[in-house]
């Protein structure tokens, strides 16, 4: 088996969990640490991608251009990626990512949209970007469905495709079938994002790789939405138990989890049980946040609007469906009280 590229994106997934809050210094010191570390790649942006501090999605407290500057300047010998979402990112954050030294964009669409990603793909190959597509909640789709959508993105100029479980709703199992998949119909490297909503970030990683993934992403300490991601330091650390050695510098890893990214958690690292609902109803693990806020406001439990969500198999920018699905709720149990009088 050899060994991956792999992508560190705390400063990008971990986004999510800090609400978009990471200081350019912060940004500035994790980088250094990572690039020390010799991680290949270093995903810079807000949580939901280039130009998606918004009320929706939520705003950073810095300007994503400063993180991106910092991360540049402390980047060594590592690449700097970012993330972009069609919708909530336009060509102009492409170009202006360019420009401040972002070396890798990563597209990323719901998994059966890739269509809508060509002059995304054709203007970040212009702009001299390497260019990896991400399909977004590949567990909905079989891997069939995933395989042709990864053509397509092949096709506008794609470097790689990435099997995304953005619920942490995969399972071993589907992690193989899927990534075999994709590896059998590309010519291009194949990758796998995972989320640990069901405690299989790491194992559905180690399936992915035996399927033939090239590519992996991770986060220090696993901050990321959700219950959070793959943790770097314990992939690297698990590779190396493998015989499988990537150049990375795992002491440098667990010194910069333990030291500097523990310690800005604002929620325990375990899955409880919004987390292993999200993940059990396949929600996508950036409206955890929303949902939480939405069943303080309406007094409901958060699980009874994560499985309606599931139900109606909401998809990444749909985040303003979470207060209608809450208010509905509401509405149904107040009316059932009524009824009960």
């Amino acid at each position: 088996m050899k060994a991956p590229i792999v992508t560190d994106t705390t400063l990008r997934d971990g986004s999510h969990a800090v609400s978009h809050s990471f200081t350019p210094e912060y940004v500035g010191t994790v980088v250094s640490r990572l690039a020390e570390a010799k991680v290949p790649v270093i995903e810079v942006s807000h949580g939901s991608g280039l130009g998606a501090s918004t009320i929706q999605q939520g705003f950073s407290t810095h300007s994503e251009w400063l993180l991106i500057e910092q991360a540049v300047a402390n980047k060594k010998d590592s690449k700097i990626a970012s993330l972009f979402v069609p919708g909530l990112g336009t060509r102009p954050e492409i170009l202006k990512a360019a420009e401040y030294g972002v070396e890798v964009l990563r597209i990323a669409v719901h998994c059966t949209e890739a269509d809508v990603s060509l002059q995304y793909f054709e203007q970040a190959k212009k702009s001299g970007l390497d260019t990896v597509g991400f399909l977004m909640m590949s567990h909905t789709q079989p891997a069939e469905v995933l395989a042709k959508q990864a053509k397509l993105m092949e096709s506008y100029g794609a470097d790689c495709v990435y099997v995304v479980d953005s619920a942490g709703a995969l399972v071993p199992e589907s992690v193989r079938e899927r990534v075999a998949r994709l590896k059998d119909s590309l010519s291009i490297n194949v990758g796998f994002h995972a989320h640990n909503n069901l405690g299989l970030a790491i194992g559905n990683t180690v399936a992915a790789l035996e399927a033939g993934a090239d590519q992996i992403d991770g986060t220090l300490r696993g901050l990321g939405a959700g219950a959070g991601n793959a943790q770097t330091e314990v992939l690297v650390a698990v590779l190396k138990k493998m015989k499988i050695e990537t150049g990375i510098n795992l002491t440098v890893l667990m010194d910069t989890a333990e030291e500097i990214v523990a310690p800005i958690f604002k929620y325990p690292s375990v899955i409880d049980r919004d987390n292993l609902a999200t993940g059990y109803a396949g929600v996508y693990n950036s409206f955890l946040l929303h949902v939480r806020e939405a069943a303080e406001k309406f007094k409901l439990n958060p699980v009874a609007i994560i499985e309606e969500l599931g139900r109606r198999h909401a998809v990444a920018g749909q985040e303003d469906w979470i207060l209608d699905v809450a208010l509905e709720l509401q509405q149904k149990e107040l009316a059932q009280k009524e009824l009960v009088k």
